[in-house]
């Protein structure tokens, strides 16, 4: 059976250990020079990085995240050991793991390192398609023959230089398509190589659970259940039209990655879906101008990063957490896109109004969706508003002059709160 040592990279027939260096770090697979679609996920990225820069952290549980009242963005696996997981609540997180240190997150660094794997990415093939900063699939179909080795070979060389160079470690899954190559990099974290044949995808998938296709929230899943579907077994046996029918397209879908087959493309240039940000605080606020200055700072970060990207949004969206980590959206579609902060934040700020008066709050985020190009962005004046137009012009010249003096040139006293 092929073989690969995942150190060494040295090609053999089946063995425990790899007979050039000895070491047990080998996978082994009928399928392994055939398979060319991957899914390449950094191992705790945040908390990797930081242990990086700061080897005093090496050996310690490590949470990414706010203070005290803020929730997990990222933890080391010695922390994942003791329960902590993303979107938990910092208080939980630390009554789990009372001696973890707590960073906050530097999101330029892991931009920066996230933008060199890309470029050890790009090496291998140009068929990539990031889904964030720590993972993304890959496709090197054809690429044999340029690199002198199959696919395998290539990931495996790729986390290899990611750990050598950069200090960051990755998991690695390989299959026929991406939906079984999303499964597979999540099977042997951390530093993990699976692989998912295209023989064996049914027995593979067949006793498993629903939740492991990627996009199934709790929603969908309590309503999978209650139609009796909790593995896939249990969605083979349903018809398609009868699937359909109960679920709509996400049905049909269902249907087909029940049996592994998925038709996507790696798209190496993906539609972006939405722009967005958010904050959490240290303590839940109800005072109304705090909030309001945060929500005026975001907008201006999602329309900052709308005009980066030369596109605009159709519909407003208003994020809140509750004290008791409920979470409220409210959205609202526009008459015409925009990448105006000045509309986004007044969109929002009427979606927030709307909300009971006096409620604290431990989150609060805002961002637009229905993306189009810019040039069909903000073309006609506002009937209801009429001095839109002028804000607009007036947030146009400020852009010029932050281009050219800095972020800090201008800024509107409500960002100052």
């Amino acid at each position: 059976m092929p073989s690969l040592c995942r150190d060494c990279l040295t090609q053999f027939n089946t063995g425990p250990r790899c007979p050039a260096c000895g070491r047990p770090r080998v996978i082994s697979h009928a399928e392994l020079w055939d398979l060319s679609i991957a899914h390449m996920d950094c191992d705790a990225f945040y908390a990797s990085v930081e242990k990086r820069d700061n080897p005093e952290l090496a050996d310690k549980p490590v949470i990414i995240g706010g203070g005290r009242r803020g929730v997990v963005s990222t933890a080391c696996y010695v922390a994942r050991i003791r329960g902590v997981r993303s979107a938990m609540p910092m208080f939980k997180a630390l009554d789990l793991c009372p001696d973890a240190v707590v960073v906050k997150p530097r999101m330029a660094v892991y931009a920066e390192v996230s933008k060199q794997i890309r470029a050890m990415m790009e090496e291998l093939t140009p068929a990539i398609e990031p889904l964030s900063l720590d993972e993304a699939f890959l496709d090197l179909t054809g690429t044999a023959r340029l690199h002198g080795a199959p696919p395998a070979v290539m990931l495996a060389k790729l986390v290899n230089r990611m750990k050598s160079d950069l200090g960051v470690t990755g998991s690695i899954g390989l299959s026929h398509n991406k939906f079984l190559a999303k499964i597979a990099s999540d099977l042997d974290k951390p530093r993990g190589f699976a692989v998912i044949g295209a023989a064996e995808t049914q027995d593979f998938l067949r006793p498993k659970p629903i939740r492991l296709i990627w996009g199934v929230g709790q929603a969908t899943q309590g309503a999978l259940e209650k139609a009796g579907i909790r593995t896939f077994e249990d969605l083979l046996r349903w018809d398609q039209r009868d699937l359909t029918a109960r679920f709509g397209s996400m049905g049909e879908r269902l249907w087909h990655l029940a049996r592994g087959e998925d038709k996507r493309r790696v798209t190496r240039n993906a539609p972006m879906k939405s722009i967005s940000n958010e904050t959490t605080f240290n303590e839940d606020t109800a005072d109304a101008e705090i909030l309001d200055g945060h929500l005026w700072r975001m907008a201006e970060k999602v329309a900052d990063r709308a005009k980066a990207k030369g596109v605009a949004g159709r519909v407003v969206t208003l994020k809140l957490r509750k004290s008791d980590f409920r979470i409220v959206t409210r959205r609202t579609a526009l008459p015409g896109a925009t990448q105006i902060a000045d509309r986004i934040y007044r969109t929002a700020r009427g979606l927030f109004d709307q909300m009971p008066p006096g409620q604290p709050y431990r989150l609060i985020g805002a961002g637009i969706s229905d993306l189009v190009p810019e040039a069909q962005a903000d073309v006609s004046g506002d009937l209801l508003d009429p001095q839109a137009e002028t804000r607009a012009k007036a947030e146009r010249a400020t852009d010029a002059i932050r281009a050219r003096f800095g972020d800090g040139a201008i800024l509107k006293g409500r960002a100052l709160r």
